[in-house]
């Protein structure tokens, strides 16, 4: 029997930066076909995952996509998150449009929900397969969020020093120090600018992580603030004054992993029956220069 293993791709992570790596310094008709189309950040967008379905033996695959920003639970409960955000360049929302249609015509299934996030949907998908034993999970992403989702079937796929590799739970552990599900108590301290996620004003790097591996989570460092070791002294007015923004970017940050609209999902809908034909087809049509590799 052969072994199963499901992709599971961050469009717009990758698709992003596959635009800002290949769009800089470039006039505006270096970056279009022919026919007027934008199409630098599909080209990168599918060598990669081409690549990836060869390189790992994908048998399962499915690109999560983000709903609008200011659709997602998180920003309806809270709008100050990712506010502060710039719009997406024209040309990258163009492309985004257009790859979507190319994937359709190649029969590669793509998984948007609505109000909830790429990560979300990635998370939930990952747990899934995982609880009912269905093989091995890859996530290709860069962002670190992710890592809360690392198992002993999830790992993740990073770029370090200009390489990818395969990030895996016993990674996770030997960097860090903790398990992967406390990754969110880390992020709950820390922030995101990114996301403009507050944390706790006053904890960085070098408390954060110290405090959650000696504590555990962060409702046994609130518990237990008054006795903390004293090497935390400094750190602990810090801590009550920024106990409740801690907690609401414990919120925030924390990947949702039960999305009601996938509770039913089957995952023969992501099974890989590849089309060279198709692929093919669609990719000169659109002028994407890639070299197949499935």
């Amino acid at each position: 029997m052969t072994q199963k293993t499901l992709l599971l791709i961050d469009g717009f992570n990758l698709l992003s930066r596959g635009y800002f790596a290949t769009s800089y310094g470039r006039s505006d008709e270096q970056l279009r076909n022919s026919q007027g189309v934008y199409t630098n950040a599909l080209r990168v967008f599918f060598q990669k995952l081409f690549n990836l379905v060869s390189q790992h033996n994908v048998t399962h695959l499915a690109v999560a996509w983000d709903v609008k920003r200011d659709e997602t639970t998180r920003s309806l409960e809270h709008d100050f998150y990712k506010s502060q955000r710039n719009d997406l360049p024209e040309p990258l929302i163009e492309q985004y449009e257009t790859l979507t249609n190319m994937l359709d015509k190649m029969d590669i299934a793509q998984i948007t929900v609505p109000a909830y996030e790429a990560d979300d949907v990635i998370g939930t998908l990952a747990t899934k397969w995982s609880s009912e034993g269905e093989g091995s999970c890859l996530i290709y992403s860069n962002d670190r969020d992710l890592f809360q989702l690392l198992s002993p079937s999830v790992s993740q796929i990073i770029n370090r020093r200009k390489e990818e590799f395969v990030y895996t739970h016993g990674h996770f552990e030997e960097e860090f120090g903790i398990q992967s599900n406390q990754w969110v108590d880390v992020k709950a301290l820390l922030g995101d600018r990114s996301d403009n996620i507050p944390g706790c004003p006053g904890i960085g790097e070098k408390s954060a992580l110290p405090l959650i591996q000696e504590y555990g989570s962060i409702d046994t460092v609130y518990e237990k603030i008054e006795d903390l070791d004293k090497k935390y002294n400094r750190y602990k007015k810090k801590l009550i004054a920024g106990k409740e923004t801690t907690y609401i970017s414990k919120e925030l940050s924390q990947i949702i992993c039960e999305i009601e609209a996938l509770e039913d999902f089957l995952f023969d809908e992501l099974q890989l029956n590849l089309s060279e034909q198709k692929i093919l087809k669609s990719l000169n049509d659109m002028e994407v220069r890639v070299k197949l590799s499935i």
